[in-house]
């Protein structure tokens, strides 16, 4: 099944089956919105707040989110995998969305 996910404040959006996590669908869908680092769970610096919607987290470092931040639906994208259509607010660096252009 493919979930739609929306970026706010960016006003971008790309599909996500749900046996994928979010950090990999926005790169295979040759966008760009969320900072990208390690891809696995340690650096942080894909932190999104997820503001509606429903996912599945597999374990995300302590360093970075907390059981404050997750109580609050802070997460790493890298980290998730949506369960329903999802819209997430950008926590990290990256504040304005690139889109590669396809000649």
């Amino acid at each position: 099944m493919k979930y739609r996910v929306h970026l706010e404040e960016m006003e971008l959006e790309f599909t996500c089956r749900q046996d994928q996590n979010v950090l990999e669908c926005m790169i295979g869908a040759g966008k760009k919105g969320i900072q990208v680092g390690c891809r696995g769970g340690g650096c942080g610096v894909c932190q999104v707040k997820v503001l509606d919607g429903e996912y599945a987290t597999r374990p995300m470092s302590k360093a970075h989110i907390d059981e404050e931040a997750i109580a609050q639906r802070r997460v790493l994208a890298c980290c998730i995998k949506p369960r329903s259509d999802l819209s997430l607010k950008v926590v990290g660096k990256i504040s304005k969305p690139i889109q590669r252009r396809h000649s």
